[in-house]
């Protein structure tokens, strides 16, 4: 499958994530984006070196003036299971508005086109980088790494794109 890009629209599907009260809940993408502007942003794994220390925190650091911009949802999703998820996001105490999301089988981000085999590494099928704009749920910006690079998907190009 291609690639999810512009002007296509974001495919629904259900996602694990743990809510305000600490209950673990699964979210429709539908749910959460239609009728919004979103920024949807993937990332290979939990805990690794590049989205750790700097696709997430710039997301996390950059949230007031991505809301300021009129993106009223930011949601990171990674091929992880909803507990892991859970315990990245408590590593980053001053978030306030990224939402970490999992998708345990991976199966968001094969209808996203999105997938990425890291099998050789040990790590299975993962994600690809990117970060998505969309405007209730059509794709208005698809910003999506190719191999293992961090260039076009962290939160100062899609503020650049705003």
């Amino acid at each position: 499958m291609a690639p999810i890009a512009v002007g296509d629209s974001l495919p629904d599907g259900q996602l694990g994530w743990f809510d305000e009260s600490d209950q673990l809940q699964q979210v429709s993408v539908h749910a959460l984006a239609a009728g919004k502007k979103v920024i949807l942003f993937g990332v290979p794994g939990a805990f690794t070196p590049t989205c750790s220390m700097q696709h997430v925190p710039g997301f996390i650091t950059q949230a007031e003036q991505l809301k300021a911009k009129g993106v009223d949802e930011i949601l990171l999703i990674s091929v992880n299971d909803p507990f892991v998820m859970k315990a990245w996001a408590k590593t980053y105490p001053e978030n306030k508005h990224v939402k970490f999301l999992a998708d345990g089988s991976g199966n968001y981000t094969k209808a996203l086109g999105l997938e990425l085999d890291l099998t050789e590494k040990g790590l299975g099928i993962r994600s690809r980088r990117f970060a998505l704009l969309a405007d209730n749920l059509k794709v208005t910006v698809a910003n999506i790494e190719e191999g293992g690079q961090f260039t076009i998907s962290g939160a100062e190009e899609i503020l650049k794109a705003l």
